[in-house]
């Protein structure tokens, strides 16, 4: 492992494929990306002894590698993962009662046609969510109110024009990428809404029957890279309304350079700008290709002040300060050790917790806990 001189790795969570992390109430919540592991919650109100208290399974064929967990609700997706395993187990999201969180309970299971869920937010009663739906090509936006657990409502969608090939809209993408919402996030009455090779829109959503689009941007052409996460900050650095934006190093249209993060400028939120890029440090040094999974994937999505963790496929976790948003700099950085068999680590997703520990999880590895003067 190495770390910076202002980070410090105090602990470890053996469970190999993970794909997000999620903490509420001293309680770490982890979706895997493979079967028959479909979440794990681990006790960590003592961070440096994690202790895992229960893993909910799911059958071959299906994954529930996102989660998210507020006010003694979690939300895991269920989604499409091969071609074994039973076909009516069905995609969308499965709502359990946490309150006891050594014993999650069952209360429903929303379902959608085709694959499922992929990424969501939820903010304790509406979940934001990439669903794939009837008649559609491709992931779309949907709000559900989650007021009543055992009965979600869908409240509003929204979706590229086009998309809705049932309804007999002309599909204008034959020689391009099919659209697909990738992940909603919410803040005020706006989602940011990234959509993996169609760009990023903003939506907003005063009225959430009726989503509107009032921004997109597209970089896709120019930088191949699937746009992965949109997180708009809370307050305002410099004066301006900041959006930062991480493309995820997969799926690339060609052969390109490592993906890395957008800071845009969403003062005028109708024309979002883009006013610097940030990039690990001599990751790229000629412009010229590099295997997938080397650069950047996701952001944390809870943060407090300037510094956000990144977790950077290949190149472990990355605390970048975006307090003068026309020049992010590194302030911190963790690599943990590749996996046995494996020649680098695969940082998949970060979050942080009240306490300001760090959550890094490895495709492979697990999670490690790290704390940090960085903040």
């Amino acid at each position: 492992m190495v770390s910076a001189s202002n980070t410090t790795h105090i602990g470890h969570i053996d469970c190999p494929g993970g794909g997000q992390v999620w903490v509420d109430n001293d309680i770490l919540y982890i979706g895997h990306m493979r079967p028959p592991s479909g979440t794990t919650l681990v006790d960590i109100s003592d961070p440096r002894n994690p202790r895992k208290i229960c893993t909910i399974p799911v059958p071959p064929g299906w994954h529930s590698h996102k989660v998210r967990a507020q006010n003694g609700l979690m939300i895991i997706n269920h989604e499409r993962f091969g071609q074994e395993g039973p076909a009516d187990f069905g995609g969308g999201i499965a709502i359990y009662d946490v309150s006891d969180p050594t014993k999650p309970e069952p209360i429903s299971k929303w379902l959608t046609s085709g694959k499922g869920v992929h990424r969501y937010d939820f903010d304790g009663r509406y979940a934001y969510i990439s669903p794939t739906a009837e008649g559609f090509v491709g992931n779309i936006v949907m709000i559900l109110d989650l007021i009543d657990p055992k009965n979600p409502v869908e409240v509003g969608r929204w979706w590229i024009p086009g998309q809705n090939i049932g309804a007999g809209e002309v599909y204008p993408w034959e020689n391009y990428v099919s659209p697909r919402c990738h992940h909603p996030l919410r803040m005020g009455d706006r989602l940011y809404v990234s959509y993996w090779h169609h760009g990023m829109f903003i939506l907003d959503i005063s009225d959430m029957t009726k989503p509107r689009a009032i921004a997109h941007v597209n970089t896709s052409p120019s930088f191949p890279h699937p746009t992965h996460t949109c997180l708009p900050i809370p307050q305002p650095l410099k004066g301006r309304d900041i959006m930062v934006v991480a493309d995820e190093d997969v799926a690339k249209l060609r052969p390109h350079a490592p993906s890395f993060a957008w800071v845009y400028d969403i003062t005028d939120e109708t024309n979002p700008l883009s006013i610097a890029t940030f990039q690990v440090p001599g990751l790229d040094p000629d412009g010229a290709p590099q295997p997938p999974m080397t650069g950047c994937h996701q952001p944390s999505e809870r943060f407090d002040g300037t510094v956000i963790p990144f977790a950077w496929f290949a190149q472990g976790l990355r605390l970048v300060d975006f307090a003068d948003p026309f020049a992010p700099k590194e302030v911190g950085h963790f690599m943990p050790d590749p996996p046995e068999g494996a020649e680098r680590a695969s940082s998949n997703d970060v979050t942080i917790d009240d306490r300001g520990l760090i959550y890094l999880i490895d495709r492979v590895r697990g999670v490690d806990i790290i704390e940090t003067t960085a903040f």
